[in-house]
């Protein structure tokens, strides 16, 4: 009995620490937005229905910029953008942490291969249902997402670890391109 009210005990905690939104999921639409961002360290604005337009989406979610994961994240997407680009996509990395060092991470971390997005508040992280809360801040999640051009989701991946979040995301676009040769 005793044992049964620990394991109880122990997974009401666990589920009381879960976030309580899931990302957003395969199939559902992605919200639009349009950011302040910055790319090779120049100021620009990123729309995700103007990218969309070109073709698929790589938008992926990092907690904040110079962090040690999230600037192997980085070195990762830019070693894999020139390939992300023949397939027809675009990768575009948005952060709630940090917003005023994105100028800076875009060119030294991002190698000047992709944008980088500021999302101060995590509004566009709160509307893909990505956000943790962190010293009492609230900043976004490790998420990837592939967005097909019509808006709809094609990958929705969340892990803290970001090793396998390139490669997922190739596999996705990959995968569309199959489907849909431009």
């Amino acid at each position: 009995m005793k044992k049964n009210l620990k394991a109880l005990t122990a997974a009401a905690l666990l589920a009381l620490s879960l976030p309580t939104f899931a990302a957003l999921q395969v199939g559902e639409k992605a919200p639009d937005f349009k950011l302040d961002a910055a790319l090779a360290g120049k100021s620009t604005t990123f729309s995700l229905q103007q990218a969309l337009q070109k073709g698929p989406v790589v938008l992926y979610f990092f907690p904040a910029a110079f962090s040690a994961g999230c600037t192997l994240e980085a070195h990762a997407f830019a070693e894999a953008t020139d390939e992300f680009q023949k397939q027809g996509a675009t990768v575009i990395g948005v952060t709630a942490g940090n917003t005023d060092q994105i100028a800076k991470f875009s060119q030294l971390e991002c190698r000047d291969k992709f944008t980088v997005a500021a999302d101060p508040g995590a509004k566009i992280a709160t509307e893909y249902k990505n956000t943790l809360e962190m010293k009492g801040k609230t900043y976004s999640d490790r998420t990837s997402y592939v967005i097909a051009p019509d808006g709809k989701i094609l990958l929705s991946y969340t892990d803290k670890n970001p090793e396998a979040h390139i490669q997922k995301a190739m596999d996705a676009v990959k995968k569309y391109r199959q489907a849909n040769p431009a």
